[in-house]
């Protein structure tokens, strides 16, 4: 794993925002695999301002989202088929028919998520897949468990990834207890990974992550088996990895 230290946020996000960008310019029809969450929103705002200074263009740009609540609509404001577009899509030339979401609508899980592994597989995978990562060291929605997840899947979230999520919540008891979120194995397929992280309170997730056990008690620990994966954090998410 390769590891880029960022003094704070705004430097972690721009040091994000250049690799991605350099993925598009070098590819301009590469498929993104994208995260949602707070940690990625200042790397989408860098990306859209140099889209809009002609920078890079994501005209050719395909792109597959990580998760979604389960139960959610597409346009349901809480959902994160409507986060990007807040965060990211609306500021940029993409094609939307080019941007994909689980279907969090589709209340039958097991067809929401073999049809979500279809598309993402008749893709050819992501050349780069962007991960954030959880307090407890989940990668999508994958929350530590006693195994590694395979495909696309429906996940009962933890406490304290609910607790987590509730900020974007007008109450703790709105916040979807599922989610539909691609698998580990299907993480790994992308041809880059990488992963943002900022704040004290990734140091432990972000150590583990790095230099722990490979184990699914830490979900992304299976990144170090990874051949081209790319940490970006700032100082206080790097501290225990001095």
């Amino acid at each position: 794993m390769k590891i880029i230290k960022a003094k704070d946020y705004e430097d972690m996000s721009r040091k994000a925002a250049n690799i991605i960008s350099a993925q598009v310019i070098l590819k301009p029809d590469c498929v993104l695999g994208l995260a949602t969450g707070s940690t990625p929103i200042g790397a989408y705002k860098q990306l859209a301002a140099w889209y809009k200074k002609g920078d890079v263009d994501f005209a050719e740009v395909s792109t597959y989202n990580l998760d979604e609540y389960r139960g959610l609509s597409h346009d349901d404001p809480q959902s994160y088929h409507y986060f990007m577009r807040e965060n990211f899509f609306d500021y940029i030339n993409i094609n939307l028919n080019n941007t994909h979401v689980p279907d969090g609508s589709n209340p039958d899980a097991a067809a929401a998520c073999s049809e979500y592994d279809k598309i993402v597989a008749d893709a050819g995978y992501p050349d780069l897949q962007l991960l954030g990562i959880g307090n407890n060291g989940h990668i999508g929605f994958n929350e530590p468990d006693d195994h590694f997840s395979k495909g696309t899947h429906c996940v009962d979230l933890t406490e304290s990834t609910i607790q987590a999520n509730s900020r974007l919540f007008d109450s703790i008891d709105d916040v979807p207890r599922q989610a539909y979120t691609m698998g580990t194995q299907t993480i790994m397929y992308a041809r880059m990974i990488l992963v943002v992280a900022n704040g004290e309170a990734k140091a432990q997730a972000v150590h583990d992550m790095c230099y722990g056990p490979v184990t699914p008690e830490c979900p992304a620990s299976i990144l170090q088996l990874h051949t081209n994966c790319v940490v970006v954090a700032d100082e206080a998410a790097l501290s225990l990895c001095e």
